[in-house]
């Protein structure tokens, strides 16, 4: 068995969606590498940073990311396999990049209660630019915007 810490900047930008792990990003990784009868067993953490914007307001945003990962590196003379050990080595690049790229967020949001926009305005809601709509969107409620949770909170119970 042999544990190694890689820290090395990624070769490439890695992912296509919302948010990525540009190219030079340090990408580190603590891999455990284990001797098996079926060949090698990599197993190990990887942890990095992404980057990319909110998918509800558009917002930049840079978050960390950490992903966990176990695979079997399978001498050539086994059956066919992702990987194998090639010359008494095995190439961890394929396998740290398809992890880390499957842990990125689908619709990634900059927290976890993001408002997102205004569909009227186009404006960031969780800024609060001090203008609030009075207007109710539909007429039927108008009745009901002069009722506050503060204005039934003054009146005593029974």
């Amino acid at each position: 068995m042999r544990e190694f810490t890689l820290d090395v900047p990624a070769p490439q930008k890695w992912g296509e969606g919302l948010v990525s792990v540009p190219e030079g990003e340090s990408v580190l990784v603590d891999v455990r590498l284990e001797s098996v009868h079926e060949g090698i067993l990599a197993t190990g953490r990887i942890e990095t940073e992404y980057s990319g914007v909110c998918g509800r307001c558009l917002t930049d945003i840079v978050e960390p990311v950490e992903v966990e990962f176990q695979e079997l590196f399978a001498y050539p003379e086994m059956e066919a396999t992702d990987f194998g050990v090639q010359d008494d080595h095995v190439d961890l690049e394929t396998l740290v990049r398809d992890a880390t790229v499957l842990a990125l967020p689908f619709q990634p949001v900059c927290q976890p209660d993001c408002p997102g926009l205004d569909a009227a305005t186009g404006e960031r809601l969780a800024v609060s630019t001090g203008t609030e709509q009075r207007t109710p969107l539909d007429s039927r409620w108008a009745a009901l915007q002069q009722f506050t949770p503060d204005h039934d909170d003054e009146e005593p119970r029974n």
